[in-house]
């Protein structure tokens, strides 16, 4: 590996570290003052609910089709055989919820390989191995309905669209109890400062709290000007 590429995965990895130390409320505030897009409404955690943090590495699925046959390899396949450590595999199923866009195979490729979690926009099947392996897995909703002959994948690591926000490989994913947030990598590192500004205020005014001042005070001298500059 080249000096140049040594250094962008450090600065990568680096971001990945800071994001980690966030949780996605902080990061869909920052991105919110920004005027950017970045919560994937609908997701929820539907195995190991835990925080993750990473980069994503997309999937695209669509219905087959004579305009869309497919890559003609089982969905997800190839970006579970290309992730790690660092990264949050994300499937574009176009929030379809009568069919699985992930499986339990799948599951215990992403486990085996190191990866962080699974966002999925849409279905999924096979949670209890998602939940038996501690695999993160976040998506609309599960449903035991299988995606042969029903989707299949256009395409691996390309620009996608999860819940309305656009989403390219290498993009920052958080997710966490409250929902999925997805980050321009572009932007990284605006947002990842605005997050963290947001998170120290927000520690100050629950010190506040602690030591006893009045909530109409702590809130309405902070809550509004939380995102200011």
């Amino acid at each position: 590996m080249s000096g140049g590429a040594q250094h962008e995965k450090r600065e990568k990895d680096e971001a990945v570290a800071r994001l980690a130390r966030l949780d996605a409320c902080a990061v869909s505030d920052a991105l919110d003052s920004l005027g950017l897009p970045g919560a994937a409404l609908g997701l929820t955690a539907l195995s190991a609910p835990r925080r993750i943090a990473g980069r994503a590495v997309t999937v695209e699925l669509v219905e087959p089709s004579a305009e869309a046959a497919g890559s003609g390899r089982h969905l997800g396949t190839a970006a579970v055989d290309a992730a790690g450590p660092g990264d949050v595999i994300v499937v574009a199923h176009a929030g379809r919820t009568h069919v699985a866009g992930w499986g339990g195979v799948l599951s215990s490729g992403a486990r085996r390989n190191g990866v962080e979690g699974v966002v999925v926009h849409g279905a999924c099947r096979d949670v209890d191995e998602a939940r038996e392996l501690d695999l993160p897995l976040y998506a609309t909703t599960g449903v035991p309905v299988t995606a042969r002959g029903r989707v299949v994948e256009r395409a691996w690591n390309v620009p996608v669209d999860i819940a309305g926000v656009p989403v390219a490989p290498g993009d920052l994913v958080i997710a966490d109890a409250s929902g999925v947030v997805l980050v321009p990598a572009a932007r990284a590192e605006e947002v990842l400062a605005k997050a963290e500004a947001i998170t120290t205020k927000e520690r100050a005014m629950v010190e506040r709290v602690r030591a006893g001042h009045p909530m109409a005070d702590v809130m309405s001298a902070d809550y509004e000007t939380m995102l200011d500059r």
